[in-house]
């Protein structure tokens, strides 16, 4: 996860949430197509300091921030990420630098999102870790990505005839995007923030089921049913075996915790009988 100060860490949980909602149900060209918008505003916060000031300053109105974003984006970007960024302008930001490290972590989990759709997001956050030990080992090719002067394009078609067939969609996209704009900061750094935030993005699609007893084939692929109805994406189910599961299940995903298990009923029974 991305290293933010207070109020940035706050803002950040509501745009990850308003994100989710954008790509519930979301075709994986679709999350992919967000997630080059997203990138989009990404570079323009990256090259303009003014303008990330202009988001985050404290004293400006949310209004006016909102005519500035529809100004510079209304045109580039489509409703659902326009209305991110409007929502996004609204909050209170830790730093401008926050802002902008907030966006590239919501681009790069919009394409893991694809990739989850793809049933790829494994892969993918394994061919990311994988292309760090190669830089690693090459020096040379290391420094033409990592380079900060030269041109942008010639890397990612680099990258592209390296790997084009060789790895997952996703992650040629984004390893094309994060050659093409590493702000001034070291290729081994963005690649870990690009490992981490896949991971994140998988992390929240993760669903842990506890009982006190396995579920049926039949139960757990009805409960995994149930939960990609609910979430809009594929999901993973983890079990967990727990003693003081009386009866029912417990089901924790990403911040939302489903309780129906006897034991927690009974709980909150006896506290509201010794009120």
């Amino acid at each position: 996860m991305i290293d933010l100060g207070g109020n940035s860490r706050q803002s950040f949980a509501a745009m990850r949430g308003v994100l989710d909602g954008k790509l519930a149900g979301a075709s994986s060209a679709d999350c992919t197509a967000i997630s080059a918008e997203l990138f989009t505003v990404l570079f323009a916060l990256n090259s303009a300091v003014g303008l990330r000031r202009a988001c985050t300053d404290p004293s400006r109105e949310g209004a006016a921030k909102a005519v500035l974003i529809n100004d510079l984006f209304g045109k580039s970007v489509s409703r659902k990420v326009l209305d991110l960024l409007i929502e996004a302008v609204a909050l209170r930001w830790s730093s401008s630098v926050d802002f902008a490290s907030a966006f590239e972590q919501l681009a790069i989990e919009a394409e893991a999102t694809a990739a989850n759709q793809d049933g790829d997001i494994d892969r993918l956050q394994n061919e990311l870790f994988d292309i760090a030990g190669i830089l690693s080992e090459n020096q040379e090719l290391r420094r033409t990505l990592g380079a900060q002067t030269g041109s942008t394009e010639g890397k990612a078609e680099l990258v592209r005839s390296l790997l084009v067939g060789k790895v997952a969609l996703s992650t040629l996209r984004l390893l094309g995007y994060l050659v093409n704009d590493l702000a001034g900061r070291n290729i081994d750094h963005v690649l870990e923030i690009y490992v981490q935030a896949v991971a994140a993005r998988r992390n929240r699609l993760i669903v842990l089921v506890r009982s006190r007893s396995a579920l049926s084939v039949a139960q757990a692929e009805k409960l995994t049913a149930l939960m990609i109805q609910e979430v809009g994406q594929p999901v993973h189910l983890n079990f967990e075996l727990d003693a003081s599961v009386i009866g029912g299940v417990s089901v924790r995903f990403a911040d939302e915790l489903v309780d129906g298990t006897i034991s927690t009923r009974l709980l909150e029974a006896g506290r509201a009988l010794a009120v």
